[in-house]
């Protein structure tokens, strides 16, 4: 059976399909938790919420073509409310763990993508992190593609121009 068969059997209420549905999508899923949680424990217990999360919700997907969009969604905002709660703890009690043996340009991307706000990071990350089309996006967001190309080109630009400054500013 087809994918979209499956999703279209999943929404109505098939929880055979929706077991197949998360079978089929586990490992996207668990790459975009992995990318924000950095920890493999707390990626699993993403996908878990996630799951879980989406089995409640499943009934109100609206266009069965962009499910994995939508549990890509799911996970990343629960990977993002996960992050901002451990930040709050890490500054709440001001202990700042920063591994030495991270790639200088890993913390940079990190520090750069720390400055957009949580809807270009999401933007950033469904487009080059998880290849999602424009398209996709667009549908996901319920905005015209060409807010989503405009957001993009925005967002790159804020990027290039962040890093174009570091690189000057490091070389003072």
């Amino acid at each position: 059976m087809e994918e979209l068969e499956i999703s279209k059997k999943a929404i109505k209420g098939d929880d055979d399909a929706f077991l197949e549905v998360m079978q089929l999508h586990k490992e996207s899923l668990l790459r975009a938790a992995l990318a924000f949680l950095k920890d493999e424990h707390a990626a699993i217990e993403a996908l878990q919420e996630v799951t879980y999360r989406a089995y409640k919700k499943i009934h109100t997907v609206k266009e069965p073509a962009y499910l994995k969009t939508w549990l890509t969604r799911i996970m990343i905002n629960y990977c993002q409310d996960q992050v901002k709660r451990i930040n709050r703890i890490i500054s709440d009690s001001q202990v700042y763990d920063i591994s030495v043996y991270q790639d200088q340009s890993l913390i940079e991307l990190k520090e750069a993508l720390g400055m957009l706000s949580n809807a270009d990071q999401q933007l950033i990350y469904l487009k080059y992190f998880q290849n999602t089309k424009i398209k996709e996006i667009a549908a996901m967001e319920k905005i015209p593609e060409g807010t989503v190309k405009s957001r993009l080109h925005k967002v790159l630009k804020t990027l290039r121009l962040y890093f174009k400054e570091k690189g000057e500013s490091d070389h003072v």
